[in-house]
């Protein structure tokens, strides 16, 4: 059974998707200029509460040589008891100057999405995207900010879009950070994030959870979610 949703909301969360989906550090749909670590993987998976409709995401990665992170994805909904795959993600991520220590860095991400809801040809290629992230470091990485430019090829409307988002990441304890985005398109009303992500083991097992919505709307839009975060030693060849 499709979300309940109506099909001009469905349009605009799908074309937020790519992002969603992209390599932030969860729980952060602002994407940031990291990597998984050389010849080390990491999964990301999570559940995503709307009004109307729960999703399922898992996100695995792997940086196979040192400057490449590829990841394959997706998402089942379920919805009135009825699961079904909704989204189905291809992304490629690069570094042109990493990120250190109160200084910035940057890269560029590509990928293809499918959504069910939307794609229903046989067809596996879905909407395009392009982004830039850029990350600033204050504070010895203490505070970090996050700023994204990218571009959207809605395939079924046959429009490009611009896309971007501006976050932050602040450390609140040892083990504890903060994160609040803002995010969306050149057209229409921005959504925003807020939440947290815990180290249960610091750089290996993470926790997060979250609460967002558009700019100005009331409950219809608004999600919560809850994530985990695995990330491996290197152990690639």
């Amino acid at each position: 059974m499709r979300p309940h949703l109506p099909m001009p909301t469905l349009l605009a969360l799908a074309a937020l998707l790519p992002w969603g989906a992209a390599q932030a550090a969860r729980p952060m749909v602002t994407d940031d200029a990291r990597i998984v670590d050389a010849k080390a993987c990491q999964v990301e998976s999570w559940a995503r509460r709307n009004q109307d409709s729960t999703e399922y995401w898992a996100q695995p990665a792997c940086n196979f040589t040192g400057n490449l992170e590829l990841s394959l994805g997706g998402a089942r909904g379920k919805d009135d008891g009825d699961t079904r795959t909704t989204d189905i993600v291809l992304q490629a991520k690069t570094l042109f100057k990493p990120l250190e220590p109160d200084g910035w860095g940057w890269g560029l991400a590509v990928g293809n999405v499918r959504h069910a809801a939307i794609h229903t040809s046989s067809n596996l290629v879905g909407d395009l995207y392009a982004y830039v992230p850029a990350t600033f470091s204050l504070r010895s990485d203490r505070l970090l900010v996050h700023t994204n430019i990218g571009w959207l090829h809605e395939r079924e409307a046959r429009r490009h879009r611009m896309t971007w988002g501006l976050g932050t990441e602040a450390q609140w304890s040892a083990s504890t950070w903060l994160i609040a985005e803002v995010f969306g398109q050149n057209q229409g009303t921005p959504f925003y994030q807020v939440g947290l992500r815990y180290w249960l083991v610091p750089d290996h097992v993470q926790v997060d959870t979250t609460y967002g919505n558009r700019a100005g709307s009331g409950t219809q839009e608004r999600w919560f979610s809850i994530g985990l975060r695995l990330l491996s030693p290197a152990f690639l060849p």
